[in-house]
């Protein structure tokens, strides 16, 4: 799936119209909180101005109805907090394919940066609509998407826009040349042992994950709360833990589909009430007493995955293994990060609740690779095909 990039083409002179995701968290004052991923559209960025280009950068940010006039979801702030990243000044467009747009692309000189407002202001955005993606892509040189978190959508600037720039350059940034790099190509060529590690709440979240990687892993070592609703499908009591009790008779077919590759928690980390300073027991998998609910995975259970996990060559991981933000349930999945960390397997960390346990645990900087896109890396490790990569030009 090798894609051209950004560095493959000469933007000298011409207008580069790059999807990012500057979906970032916004205080009250409308101030920036964490500013990752603009940092992280940063090389993309520079590569065109840098090299005499011109930069339109398309958004999204939350979810606002589409109508216009939601200001708290403004990407104002983005592009100020893009402009003191960068040390130089970055236009804002109040709208997106409106009058303030089209001057502010006229009046953009080369190595300029203009950041347009939330594309999801416009309800063609979320519809794909042909023609909001026509004056989105009108007058630009060359498509660059680097927005992996929405590569899984068929939104107009994913798609629609590409399709409109007809056969004018339409490259990858190096944030989703990255993500392709280890996300597709580690699963279909993986050096072996491949072990995948799934936590999270629902079983429905990831079932055709599992199913797809049953398929292609050596082992796939299950945590979290979806943990409870396999135990329940082998006749375990769980006590008050959080269960899908309609996924029961899908978990019993995982289970035996899985046979040996699929590992279930042997014993659980317990607690009398959702809080750090519960009343504590660990149990025997399938033996939670009433009273209590499954909080983390138990030592023993966390002893085996960090041996597995260790020996592995290839490691995915989407979901942490317990509540990792309530000591002392965090155990299970601080366990499975440090066997990562001292393992010389290649590592890649789905987003979401995993790539925020690696950041708050302090391992993110001993992965091979931290995925930028929950929903995306998900779809991708279940084997779904994306319109909006297959649209890039092939090397």
């Amino acid at each position: 799936m090798a894609k051209k990039t950004i560095a493959d083409i000469d933007p000298s002179g011409k207008t580069v119209l790059m999807r990012v995701d500057f979906n970032v968290p916004l205080d009250d004052n409308q101030n920036v909180t964490d500013d990752r991923r603009i940092n992280m559209a940063l090389p993309s960025i520079k590569s065109v101005i840098e090299r005499g280009g011109r930069v339109i950068l398309m958004s999204h940010l939350g979810r606002p109805k589409g109508d216009g006039g939601d200001a708290k979801y403004s990407l104002k702030p983005a592009a100020a907090k893009l402009a003191e990243l960068l040390g130089q000044e970055v236009a804002f467009a109040t709208d997106t394919i409106g009058d303030d747009a089209g001057a502010k692309r006229a009046a953009l000189a080369d190595g300029g940066v203009l950041v347009l407002e939330n594309l999801r202001f416009n309800a063609g955005e979320k519809s794909g609509d042909a023609d909001f993606a026509a004056a989105l892509a009108d007058g630009a040189d060359i498509y660059c998407n680097d927005a992996f978190g929405t590569c899984h959508r068929t939104d107009a600037s994913m798609v629609a826009v590409p399709q409109a720039m007809g056969d004018k350059p339409k490259v990858s940034g190096f944030l989703v040349a990255k993500e392709i790099e280890y996300l597709s190509d580690a699963i279909a060529k993986p050096e072996r042992p491949f072990v995948a590690i799934l936590g999270g709440a629902k079983v429905s979240d990831k079932i055709t994950v599992i199913e797809n990687l049953l398929g292609i892993c050596d082992k796939v070592l299950i945590g979290g709360a979806m943990a409870y609703t396999f135990s329940l499908a082998q006749g375990g009591q769980v006590g008050g833990s959080l269960v899908e009790e309609d996924k029961v008779d899908l978990a019993k077919q995982l289970i035996e589909r899985g046979g040996d590759k699929l590992m279930l928690p042997v014993d659980t980390h317990c607690g009398d009430a959702f809080s750090g300073d519960c009343n504590k027991v660990v149990v025997e998998a399938g033996k939670i007493p009433d009273g209590y609910e499954g909080l983390d995975i138990g030592p023993k259970t966390a002893a085996i995955y960090a041996e597995t996990v260790k020996a592995a060559k290839t490691i995915v991981w989407n979901g942490p293994m317990g509540v990792f933000e309530m000591p002392p349930f965090d155990a299970g999945t601080k366990a499975v990060a440090q066997a990562i960390a001292d393992g010389d397997g290649t590592s890649i960390i789905g987003g979401g609740d995993s790539a925020a346990a690696v950041q708050q645990l302090g391992f993110a900087d001993q992965v091979s690779h931290v995925s930028t896109g929950g929903g995306a890396s998900l779809a991708m490790l279940e084997g779904q095909e994306f319109a909006a990569v297959n649209l890039l030009d092939e090397k």
